[in-house]
């Protein structure tokens, strides 16, 4: 696949909510391979970001690109092939209940047409690396937070995107599991994917920035600040 220069960048992007701005002035630049954490007080605006990244939210004012493309030129099926590059991992998960967690992660497979035998190697190779092997015929609501959490992002990366975005992926998991969920992260960008973890944990920041070059980005303001420092 071609690789450009960025895979995702806001320009001065401004997002309006409930009559008045929830970010303002965002510019900023996601390159090829790199390791962001977000965070910031809760309803500062982490949420909105993500989803301004893959499209799902509009900016009010400014320009989102992703890929190269601006994402305000993109139609519908324009938008689809583009999020087929993006894995996100959503704080509440959003699992089909009635489906075992196999079928959950292979959903975006079945949506873009590819299942077969090949894929359904990958997919057990993949449901092995998360360490769900045990639990690929359990319904989502038997599964604890951490393995919610971990197939979660089985699902995010089993259409091998080039960005993941997680969103408080370890909010509700003891730090044991935490750093499980770190690690995957990690070695994910160590394969050259891009990373952007929205979190208020600091601890794992921590952890992350011992393994590998980290760059937060705290949102203050309704601005995003580099090391607290305007971007």
């Amino acid at each position: 696949m071609e690789r450009v220069k960025n895979v995702i960048e806001l320009e001065n992007v401004a997002y309006t909510y409930g009559g008045g701005y929830l970010l303002s002035g965002v510019s900023v630049v996601l390159a090829p391979g790199t390791f962001h954490f977000l965070t910031g007080p809760s309803g500062a605006g982490k949420t909105t970001l993500l989803s301004l990244c893959t499209g799902a939210l509009h900016p009010s004012e400014g320009a989102v690109r992703a890929f190269g493309a601006d994402l305000s030129t993109l139609d519908r099926d324009g938008l689809a092939l583009m999020r087929r590059r993006i894995g996100m991992v959503h704080q509440d998960c959003r699992f089909l209940d009635h489906l075992p967690v196999a079928e959950n992660i292979a959903l975006p497979l079945a949506v873009s047409g590819r299942a077969g035998d090949t894929a359904a190697a990958n997919l057990r190779e993949l449901i092995a690396w998360v360490g769900l092997s045990h639990r690929a015929n359990a319904l989502p609501p038997e599964l604890s937070g951490g393995e919610r959490q971990r197939a979660a992002l089985a699902r995010a990366v089993m259409m091998s995107p080039d960005v993941i975005l997680a969103d408080e992926p370890t909010g509700n998991v003891d730090w044991e599991m935490s750093q499980r969920l770190l690690q995957l992260l990690v070695e994910l960008n160590r394969m050259g994917k891009t990373i952007v973890i929205a979190t208020h944990d600091l601890n794992l920041i921590r952890a992350a920035k011992a393994q590998i070059q980290t760059r937060v980005l705290r949102i203050a303001g309704r601005r995003l600040q580099l090391a607290g420092a305007a971007l």
